[in-house]
């Protein structure tokens, strides 16, 4: 099965991080990614740009309407996802603990619903 894990954490914890900090930050998770991929399970992983310059679109009765910033206000915002296939949900959580974000964030690991063909 395909899970998608996103990662979740405040903006603001992640830019007051040390250059050093953020740097480390940055090589973890370049290198779980290789270790997911190695393994067989990575499918696709993506760092976000912040929040910031994130738009929400709607459409209503033909009517398009754009707004900015994240559709909830929350403490959290989405930083990014990873992609995996995995056996069970049971190994996907294992996968996710060891995203690196998991030890300062959370990690919301969701099944892929596939769509019955007609």
């Amino acid at each position: 099965m395909k899970y998608l894990c996103l990662v979740y954490h405040e903006e603001t914890a992640l830019r007051a991080l040390s250059a050093a900090d953020a740097r480390k930050l940055d090589a973890d998770s370049l290198a779980y990614d290789k270790v997911l991929e190695n393994s067989g399970h990575l499918i696709a992983a993506e760092a976000l740009q912040p929040v910031k310059t994130a738009k929400v679109v709607r459409k209503r009765k033909g009517r398009i309407l754009v707004t900015d910033g994240p559709f909830a206000e929350t403490k959290e915002q989405l930083l990014g996802f990873i992609l995996i296939e995995a056996e069970d949900l049971e190994k996907a959580l294992a996968l996710a603990a060891d995203i690196p974000l998991a030890e300062m964030g959370m990690i919301e690991v969701r099944a892929i619903y596939d769509i019955p063909q007609p």
